[in-house]
């Protein structure tokens, strides 16, 4: 992560310069893990050096909330995987939000965003917490007129994206250069596929096989180096939900109660779980669906009692513990650029 260092020295230097049109913006170079596909970046919006940087600021200003106190990072917390460790996430308001806030780890790959996937990109996505009334409670061009009297990021919007001043195309591009370098790939799990095998104890490798056996199916929705399919399933969390999941975009009832396969990467740091952060613990997600869930028209079939035992839910326990990666939740370039 080198170059995360030289582009955090080089953005102080651009905002404490007096003649910033003296700097050159330069491609910024994701390092993207092992095994995982190469990220495809949209056009217009190829990642550089003061994009990065520019979403960074962005990403921790508490302008783009309309009372100036909350921003992306209240509720995306690095520490624990940019979640929040709340069931749900108090705005503006302090009124807590309806859903559970989500990791951010690797949304660089993500087909479509929000629980009910109603979001087509990653461009797009943070105007949802922007408005909501729950969230951040702005009104796009408030922010935009907020963010307009600092000099110093007009300059960097100049340099970034060729603009003369911040508007809503440079505030969604900027987020979402900045969130595609929140790449997470090195647990003791990745470490293990590659061949350090020193990584992995007895009862983790148990865990592992039972995870990926025939017997709990959980391999089929948390699958492949993002540990999910990106699809929407109804698990049989309530006989009755309160939000219908992906039913809220399709309209379609036998959607009601579908919500996204999340991540398992750093699981054993982003509770509470479940899309409403009803359950405090992965002990108890684990007996959820050891038991097989409740009965509703939509759930999958998948979800059926497993049987498993004591020792055998505390090895799939030890598994999932082992998809932490502390080298993410600890990159220090992933935190407010120091100005």
């Amino acid at each position: 992560m080198r170059w995360f260092a030289v582009v955090s020295v080089f953005v102080l230097l651009f905002l404490a310069c007096r003649n910033q049109s003296e700097f050159q913006d330069k491609p910024a170079s994701i390092r993207v893990p092992a095994r995982f596909p190469p990220i495809n970046f949209p056009k217009g919006n190829e990642s550089t050096e003061l994009r990065i940087a520019l979403g960074r600021v962005l990403f921790y200003d508490t302008r783009l909330s309309s009372n100036d106190k909350v921003h992306c990072g209240t509720c995306h917390v690095l520490s624990v995987a940019f979640t929040d460790s709340r069931s749900t996430s108090p705005g503006i308001s302090g009124i807590p939000g309806k859903r559970n806030a989500p990791t951010l780890a690797n949304v660089a790959w993500m087909p479509r965003f929000m629980m009910e996937g109603g979001v087509p990109s990653l461009e797009t996505q943070a105007l949802a917490p922007l408005h909501d009334t729950l969230e951040m409670g702005q009104n796009m061009m408030l922010a935009v007129a907020k963010l307009n009297e600092d000099e110093k990021l007009r300059a960097l919007s100049k340099a970034a994206y060729g603009r003369d001043s911040i508007d809503p195309y440079v505030i969604t591009r900027a987020l979402a250069a900045f969130q595609r370098t929140f790449v997470s790939g090195d647990s003791r799990y990745d470490r293990y596929l590659l061949g350090m095998k020193d990584q992995m104890n007895e009862q983790e490798l148990r865990g592992m096989e039972l995870f990926f056996s025939e017997r709990t199916s959980c391999g089929d929705c948390h699958q492949d180096v993002f540990m999910t399919d990106f699809g929407y399933y109804n698990i049989g969390l309530y006989v009755e939900y309160a939000d219908p999941g992906k039913a809220r975009a399709t309209h379609e009832p036998s959607d009601i109660g579908k919500f996204k396969t999340p991540t398992l990467r750093n699981i054993a740091l982003t509770g509470p779980y479940m899309h409403d952060g009803s359950m405090w613990s992965l002990e108890e997600v684990i007996a959820f669906y050891n038991k097989g869930g409740e009965s509703h028209a939509n759930k999958d079939e998948r979800i059926r009692p497993l049987g498993l035992n004591e020792d055998e839910q505390k090895d799939l326990l030890a598994f999932l513990k082992t998809l932490t990666d502390w080298n993410f939740v600890q990159n220090e370039h992933l935190l407010p650029l120091s100005r």
